[in-house]
């Protein structure tokens, strides 16, 4: 048996065992703040993942070093990154993320929400504010389509990763503004920007640099997912590119290495390991790097979720399958 599949055995039965508890008669104790008349979405998709509320600690004001000083990461690595016109560059190492899943952090003088689910590999970048006001993210503990719920300090509403969109309690309904960070290896980051910043590496005692979720890309199913497989035959966990409510097949874009439609140019490069095969990050298979531009040569912001994760919460979303 796989690493994962022994996590799936471990974890398996926690969050199984929630399922009859999807009610928020039975959540209250530990939220009992949160407004839950006020949803959006069905309680019986709401899955224990395991952990309880802030099991996975989210990082607050994270410390940088420059990417010159930077001797952990593995060339081949991935980071999220993130160019603000008006600030200096800077790369969160998945490493960390993995782990921690949000850090709060603030980019110029814009409070930003840097997010990752290894379960549906969505990593997104937001500003965190809303009406005005800025929010702080925490891991609720619980899942919808195997994508993480957060959930925000200020009010305790909970959010969906995936599409930044709140779900439970005061700001359901309301949207975060995605940002147009990237997923790219380390090497790539560093030759383009080599006094930029890097998130340093966390005072918490976790395995960096290591996947608990070891061939989690290549099973055959997700974790607590129960909707329907991607159409087309595309496997449920081959990456996709999402640009909006479109979604590109990874395979076509390492196939075609530049594509231009929809009003977009996108880029396939080889390099940057995959963060969910190996046990150590860095020795991933290569599933290469995406870049997006708009019609200016602009970034454009975007996603690189699994197939199944753009099906589950785009349902009428639009394969870009080519000809």
């Amino acid at each position: 048996m796989t690493a994962f599949g022994k996590t799936l055995l471990a974890l398996g039965f926690v969050a199984w065992s929630g399922v009859a508890l999807a009610n928020p008669a039975h959540w209250e104790h530990e939220w009992p703040d949160t407004d839950f008349p006020r949803t959006t979405i069905d309680f019986s998709e709401v899955l224990e993942g395991g952990p309880p509320k802030d099991g996975i600690p989210a990082i607050d004001a994270p410390a940088y070093i420059r990417a010159t000083q930077e001797t952990r990461l593995d060339d081949r690595e991935p980071v999220l990154t993130y160019e603000h016109p008006e600030a200096e560059p800077r790369a969160w190492p998945v490493r960390y993320l993995m782990w921690h899943e949000i850090v709060n952090d603030v980019v110029g003088d814009m409070p930003v929400a840097v997010t990752y689910c290894p379960l549906c590999n969505s990593a997104m970048i937001f500003d965190a504010r809303v009406e005005g006001e800025s929010l702080t993210f925490g891991v609720s503990g619980k899942l919808r389509h195997s994508d993480m719920i957060m959930y925000d300090r200020e009010t305790q509403s909970w959010w969906q990763q995936a599409i930044g969109e709140g779900i439970v309690g005061h700001h359901a309904g309301a949207r975060l503004t995605p940002l147009p960070g990237w997923m790219e290896s380390w090497g790539e980051y560093r030759a383009r920007n080599p006094d930029g910043l890097v998130m340093d590496e966390p005072d918490w005692r976790r395995a960096y640099g290591q996947n608990p979720y070891v061939g989690y890309d290549r099973a055959a199913r997700p974790f607590l997912y129960t909707g329907e497989d991607p159409p087309h035959g595309i496997g449920p966990l081959e990456r996709v590119l999402r640009v909006g409510e479109r979604a590109w097949p990874f395979s076509r874009l390492r196939e075609e290495g530049q594509v231009s439609e929809a009003g977009v140019t996108i880029t396939w490069t080889a390099g940057q390991a995959s963060a969910l095969d190996s046990r150590v990050i860095a020795e991933g298979r290569d599933v290469g790097t995406v870049r997006v531009s708009g019609a200016e040569g602009e970034d454009v912001p975007h996603d690189i979720p699994f197939a199944f994760a753009f099906h589950a919460f785009y349902p009428n979303g639009i394969w870009m399958l080519g000809d």
